[in-house]
């Protein structure tokens, strides 16, 4: 998994050299930027694979960052390792809601960040259930494959309106990260339709009865928004 080009946007000179050094060492292209304004126009010139993404930057801060990232077409595909002080769960859940596909947390081993950016690396770009080829998945008993437009629960097929179907791929891609009741929403209304934050509500429970006994995969953060279930934490 050597060569993806990787964009580095860190303002502590010391820390953005080192996450550098060891990126290139193992075999990564790298190009990096000291502040959030510089940082953004560089990936969206280059359009890397990934961005590991400071929280507190100067001119623009990550979460800006994360949110013009995610809700750009030209830069949503890349995947993003946000790097924080801040290391209480509100914060976390905040990135990664943000848009944020994983967190590394200050200090930290150059070690435990080389092998986070290559998990996050392995899940491919992201994609969406209404994209041609988007990934077909397999989450405990429940299939979800996009192309044929299907969803088998425990083997036996089951309707899914197009909406719902798209909600589902969405969350099930990136289980463990929590997104916001207004992220949501454009998954389920499309380009022109419009929706409230009650609707994604509805959408949920619509999908939790479908689901049946895997109803719970799942899961509500309370004052945040909604989670699909990761068994590996």
């Amino acid at each position: 998994m050597s060569g993806e080009l990787i964009v580095v946007i860190e303002d502590e000179p010391d820390l953005r050299e080192i996450v550098a050094y060891n990126l290139e060492r193992e075999g990564f292209r790298v190009q990096t930027a000291a502040d959030g304004r510089q940082g953004l126009e560089l990936v969206r010139r280059l359009r890397p694979e990934l961005v590991v993404l400071d929280l507190m930057l100067p001119g623009l801060d990550g979460i800006e960052i994360c949110r013009a990232l995610v809700s750009d077409p030209a830069t949503r595909t890349s995947r993003i390792v946000m790097l924080t002080a801040k290391s209480d769960e509100s914060d976390v859940v905040l990135g990664l809601g943000l848009g944020a596909d994983d967190y590394v947390t200050k200090p930290f081993g150059t070690k435990e960040l080389i092998a986070r950016v290559r998990a996050v690396l392995r899940r491919g770009p992201r994609r969406d259930a209404n994209e041609p080829g988007a990934e077909r998945l397999v989450r405990e008993g429940v299939v979800i494959d996009p192309d044929r437009h299907e969803v088998t629960v425990d083997g036996e097929p089951v309707h899914f309106t197009a909406a719902e179907l798209r909600l589902l791929h969405h969350l099930a891609a990136q289980p463990g990260r929590v997104f916001t009741r207004a992220q949501l929403i454009p998954r389920i209304s499309g380009e022109d339709a419009v929706v409230t934050e009650r609707t994604v509500d509805a959408h949920v429970r619509a999908l939790r009865k479908k689901l049946g006994r895997w109803r719970e995969l799942i899961e509500t953060v309370r004052g945040v928004g909604y989670r699909f279930r990761d068994r590996r934490r």
